[in-house]
């Protein structure tokens, strides 16, 4: 059965349920990141969430909207991290049993903040994919419902309200630049720029080790691609059918970024901005960087998406 998309009205309610259990997030300007890029830039901090990243404003409208049986019975899903915070954070919300099955070497730093949310972990396979047809049987088996981390419309009308709360701060914004992994954030992004002003242009950014969404996108078919990067929100190995469809009706561009661009980013951040970065979450940084040419004299939107890095990646990286 076809996934019906979320509409302009579908975010707006959302954000009513989402304002009840989150804060709001700021839309800062930075005029030392307008000197790098010369452009005007802001960044919209989902970093500031109480789970350091956007992600949970999807968990907490797909868990709210569970039925009486599904409730009980739990859920099950499979995330490298943030997805795995967002389903830990609003299933003790709302009082529901979780499984996450992550990879067998995930941040330790997420790892904890999960099990402090009272979540069960069970540790599989060595990358993400691998995990997720683990937790795709292991629900089956429980009769849990499983939450994918893509092809989920509550996931995307969630995490649109980000994008609502920036053009309220910012109305005559150009441009978005958005991480895509799954794609949730990013399809977030275009479905309310086209209901509230199609001229803006929507970027989206993803590792040029993992680039399987990249490949969907530009082909607009389904590609399996490598997953060898060590940005974890964007460490996915192949595209995902509802948020790339999404992405190939309204995705205006989008950006292949290395590891070492992004380590880069990751430091900008943190010397000009005075805020932690992980590698996703400094991606859309990474991509304005290597786009400069094209958002010069531009409003432009970079989507901090999250900062939940592991102690161990950034002193490689400061090293």
């Amino acid at each position: 059965m076809k996934m019906e998309r979320p509409t302009l009205k579908d975010i707006l309610e959302t954000r009513k349920l989402i304002n009840q259990y989150l804060p709001r997030t700021p839309l800062y300007h930075y005029p030392q990141l307008n000197q790098l890029l010369d452009a005007k830039v802001y960044v919209k901090h989902e970093n500031h969430m109480p789970t350091g990243a956007f992600k949970v404003r999807g968990g907490i409208n797909l868990i709210s909207h569970l039925n009486r049986e599904q409730r009980e019975k739990g859920v099950v899903t499979a995330s490298t991290g943030n997805h795995a915070l967002s389903v830990a954070y609003a299933s003790s919300l709302f009082g529901v049993p979780a499984t996450i099955v992550m990879p067998e070497k995930s941040n330790p730093s997420k790892v904890k903040a999960i099990r402090a949310l009272g979540a069960n972990i069970i540790f599989f396979g060595r990358i993400f994919d691998e995990s997720k047809e683990y937790a795709e049987k292991l629900a089956g088996e429980k009769r849990a419902r499983f939450i994918h981390p893509a092809n989920e419309p509550y996931l995307v009308a969630g995490v649109g309200t980000y994008v609502l709360e920036v053009f309220e701060d910012c109305p005559s914004l150009e441009v978005i630049i958005v991480p895509v992994g799954g794609g949730s954030g990013a399809s977030g992004c275009c479905l309310v720029k086209e209901a509230i002003n199609p001229k803006v242009q929507v970027m989206g950014v993803q590792a040029a080790k993992a680039p399987a969404a990249y490949l969907s996108w530009k082909n607009k078919k389904i590609v399996e691609d490598k997953m060898e990067t060590a940005a974890e929100g964007l460490a996915t190995r192949t595209g995902y059918e509802f948020t790339q469809e999404i992405l190939w009706d309204y995705l205006t561009d989008f950006v292949l970024v290395s590891e070492e661009e992004m380590e880069k980013a990751i430091l900008v951040y943190l010397e000009l901005v005075r805020n932690l970065a992980e590698e996703a979450g400094a991606s859309p940084l990474a991509a304005a960087l290597k786009v400069k040419e094209r958002i010069k004299g531009k409003k432009v939107v970079l989507i901090f998406t999250g900062g939940n890095i592991s102690l161990e990646r950034l002193k490689k990286i400061l090293g």
